[in-house]
């Protein structure tokens, strides 16, 4: 299925993805090396903002990996990487903060994020059965051609739910980073030019988001496009 779809569509998105996962990973480790001068650590800033939001119930608790933070709402956990966790840096305080504005969203029923997590299993539903409908309704499509293109149009609809996740995704992570830039800002837990590193890490994350989105959507419409020429 490489076909001139995916050199037009497809393959812009995917070198957009490379860049904003590089240029991430750039900026992170770049102001990893900028201490707060407060000493504030990503788990203490994290702590503390929960807090003062009233969620003494969430824990924080460390997980593998590099970058590999995360608010898991099920848990009522925040999951932190050491290099987040335990550093007292400009871009791990950023990191945690925004694991915080996840947890807040969470507690205060941000419709977006309540959104999000209603679509989870349908999302990895469609991403599991989407692929393997559509080839075998292309390859049925020589012998019986109706009950070919059903399945990839059915095959297409179930892609679409996890190109769906992926864009309801995107309202909810900039939310996170907004929250998490103003309440450090505010609650003075970071000085003003230590703020504006936070938004170049935050912003720099945003945007494996936004490419995350771009190539899903360029993917579902190179799918609609082969089954209308198979068609």
């Amino acid at each position: 299925m490489f076909d001139m779809y995916y050199l037009v569509l497809v393959l812009p998105m995917v070198i957009l993805s490379m860049w904003a996962s590089a240029k991430v990973n750039s900026s992170f480790k770049k102001y990893s090396k900028v201490s707060t001068m407060r000493n504030l650590t990503g788990a203490e800033a994290a702590r503390q903002i929960l807090d003062n939001h009233g969620l003494y119930n969430v824990r924080i608790e460390a997980v593998a990996g590099n970058l590999t933070d995360h608010y898991d709402p099920k848990s009522n956990v925040i999951r932190l990487s050491d290099s987040v966790r335990n550093s007292a840096s400009v871009a791990a305080v950023g990191v945690a903060a925004h694991e915080a504005g996840h947890a807040v969203q969470h507690a205060t029923g941000y419709a977006p994020i309540k959104l999000r997590n209603s679509l989870v299993p349908v999302a990895n539903l469609g991403s599991k059965l989407s692929m393997p409908l559509i080839i075998l309704g292309l390859v049925l499509m020589g012998a019986e051609s109706l009950f070919g293109i059903t399945m990839v149009y059915a095959g297409i609809l179930m892609f679409s739910l996890a190109v769906l996740f992926q864009i309801v995704t995107l309202p909810v992570e900039f939310d996170a980073s907004n929250r998490a830039i103003r309440v450090l800002g505010e609650g003075g837990y970071l000085y003003d030019e230590e703020v504006k590193h936070v938004k170049k890490v935050l912003s720099a994350a945003a945007m494996t988001y936004v490419a995350a989105a771009a190539t899903s959507i360029a993917q579902l419409l190179r799918l609609i496009l082969i089954a209308r020429d198979r068609d």
